[in-house]
């Protein structure tokens, strides 16, 4: 590939740019997001790189417009069509509280109301037809459709992964009497048992298609009349495909920008010889945490986005809505609360000078003089105003300025150290065995406190810290993922089954990923009558008895016990990957230069505290490597 592969993330206060070339040479720029249309921003960073859009050989792009539809709910109007006597899927959930404690709490509302969910006379088990789907059902779903008039049709009958057969005949059913909408349906979306899942993310798929189609459509077609290549997006896997595909497949966007943080978090931590991290990106309105282990980021066979279940292999990010941009506020208590509303791009924290006067998080740190007045990309910091911010609301809860700021960057601190521990200590990984990644505007800022937290001494702070996911964006490599369910006993599972099984994957994940690509392969397993699996990797021809021996080594690893029981394999799943763009990281006129704490150190692109009994070392690469002494 010749030319620069450019990578552009999207986030709620900045949007980022990052330049690779040929050489590995990198560039970046820094600009405020255009939050009344995302693209806007994209174009206007391309302008201020300068480079020719001929010599620009790829465009990745990591956006927040799926987790936004999300969060707004404003997706397209979904009608789903379920299986009678399972329609209320939806409604009914796991069965578990939004809140432990608080009996207040309610679970955010389905993304499809009881009234747009059709019940279709139909019925499979996992091994066979229990009642077949007649006509009379096909004609009745498309009396409901016709009068609901939905964007688009969520099909997610039972047992679907077994037998598709009924999806299938229901959508042509639908075709056939002239029904313009769009049908997704489960088997496609996600082939995996579990209906409650597989529905929630087959809804899912449909809420967020049109919404993204349009806004990769309209962005595309800005960026080819002004001469640039195709775009591509980031997937919540840490992978990048073609738009075309990407606006095929919307739910596994819903991670898009965060996944790029972590890919870069772990291409920096490589080069820097540290194969266990932790990472926190730290931006203007929230912060994601994520877990590299033996250097490559860890991923998930799912989670909850904004309430929403959707189980597509994601990597593993816990966001906080604490950043630089959330708001300092005053419960009905009297007590001080930070976040989760943030001041965001605009008018953003009254330190950006743009009309924002409520007390940030932003606003705490220039008070406490860990931030200084200085440009960062486009914006100029202001300390009076930052002042003049955190005064009011000091002097609304009756103490010192300095002691509202403390207690604000502290508060936003906890919240992200619980993001970190959920990633690390409920996944049976100790924190104080890996370093701490720190990287966005306020993950240089932060990084030590969140440190001494969770008793980590080291810490990265990498080189361009402060577009980090536009550099993961930039050297993503092209992959494609492919799932299946299996079911059966490990034991039963011949070496033929498994190159068969490869053999299936890789046909539905290969695409148009370049054949000199990486396979990884996973099976999710567990013990018969268990809950939840673990994922185990596999190879084509592997039999049974060495796949229960890996399970039981990672069930002891992960769990801290083994049981007679046997093995049972759930599902697959098959990632393709092509070659990734190298970067070269290198500092400029490079010295070993050592700093003792307390210090602040401008970065390019962030802010940099080295706290009392730490060091900060600059390192070849760029970045510093931070060290408790005490």
């Amino acid at each position: 590939m010749t030319g620069l592969s450019v990578g552009i993330d999207v986030g709620g206060t900045f949007t980022d740019l990052v330049s690779v070339a040929e050489n590995g040479a990198v560039e970046s720029r820094k600009l405020l997001t255009t939050t009344t249309d995302q693209s806007d921003g994209v174009l206007e960073s391309l302008h201020t790189l300068g480079a020719p859009p001929a010599g620009i050989a790829r465009l990745v792009h990591g956006t927040t417009v799926a987790t936004n539809m999300l969060l707004e709910r404003k997706g397209a109007r979904v009608m789903l069509c379920a299986t009678a006597g399972a329609s209320d899927l939806l409604e009914l959930r796991r069965q578990e509280r939004a809140s432990l404690y608080d009996l207040t709490r309610h679970h955010p509302a389905p993304l499809v109301p009881p009234s747009m969910t059709v019940a279709i006379e139909e019925r499979m088990t996992p091994y066979a037809v229990e009642k077949p789907l007649g006509t009379a059902a096909i004609a009745s779903a498309v009396t409901a459709v016709r009068a609901a008039a939905p964007d688009v049709i969520a099909i997610a009958l039972l047992h679907s992964y077994r037998d598709e057969s009924h999806e299938r005949a229901l959508a042509s059913g639908l075709r056939a009497a002239g029904i313009e909408a769009d049908i997704v349906c489960s088997a496609d979306a996600l082939p995996e048992i579990r209906e409650y899942e597989r529905t929630t993310t087959t809804v899912a798929e449909a809420y967020l298609r049109p919404g993204v189609a349009r806004y990769l459509a309209r962005l595309g077609e800005r960026l080819h009349e002004k001469g640039y290549p195709a775009l591509s997006v980031m997937t919540s896997s840490g992978g990048m495909r073609g738009a075309n595909a990407g606006a095929k497949s919307a739910a596994a966007l819903a991670l898009s920008g965060p996944a790029g943080g972590v890919a870069g978090a772990a291409y920096v931590a490589r080069l820097a010889g540290l194969p266990n991290a932790l990472t926190i990106d730290i931006g203007g309105t929230s912060a994601d945490a994520g877990l590299v282990l033996d250097g490559e980021p860890l991923t998930e066979s799912g989670g909850e986005i904004a309430g929403v279940p959707i189980a597509l292999p994601r990597v593993l990010v816990e966001t906080v809505s604490a950043g630089g941009g959330s708001i300092g506020w005053i419960d009905d208590g009297g007590a001080l609360r930070v976040g989760p509303r943030s001041a965001g791009a605009t008018p953003g924290p009254a330190a950006f000078n743009r009309g924002g006067i409520d007390a940030t998080v932003t606003d705490a740190q220039m008070v406490l003089g860990t931030l200084t007045a200085r440009a960062i990309g486009v914006v100029a910091l202001d300390a009076e105003a930052a002042h003049k911010a955190v005064g009011r609301l000091a002097a609304a809860l009756g103490v010192a300025p300095e002691r509202t700021a403390r207690a604000m960057v502290q508060a936003a601190d906890a919240a992200m150290a619980r993001a970190l521990r959920r990633v690390s200590v409920e996944r049976g990984i100790d924190p104080r065995r890996c370093a701490l990644v720190a990287f966005g505007g306020g993950g240089p800022l932060h990084a030590c406190a969140l440190a001494d937290h969770l008793g980590i001494s080291t810490v990265l702070v990498p080189p361009f810290a402060g577009v980090l996911s536009a550099l993961g964006l930039a050297i993503a490599p092209e992959r494609r993922d492919a799932l299946a369910s299996v079911m059966r006993r490990a034991h039963a599972l011949t070496p033929a089954d498994t190159r068969e099984l490869d053999a299936v994957l890789s046909a539905r994940a290969r695409g148009d990923v370049p054949a000199s690509g990486a396979t990884q392969r996973w099976l999710r397993a567990r013990y018969v009558g268990q809950g939840h699996e673990l994922e185990i990797p596999f190879a084509p021809g592997e039999e049974g008895a060495s796949l229960i021996g890996r399970f039981a080594a990672e069930h002891e690893k992960r769990m801290g016990f083994t049981l007679e029981q046997d093995v049972e394999v759930v599902g697959a799943r098959i990632a393709v990957s092509g070659a990734a763009r190298e970067a070269v990281l290198a500092a400029p006129h490079f010295a070993d230069v050592t700093r003792r704490g307390p210090a602040v150190i401008p970065l390019s692109d962030a802010t940099m505290f080295v706290a009392d009994g730490w060091t900060a070392r600059a390192l070849p690469i760029g970045g510093y490597l931070m060290e408790r002494t005490s």
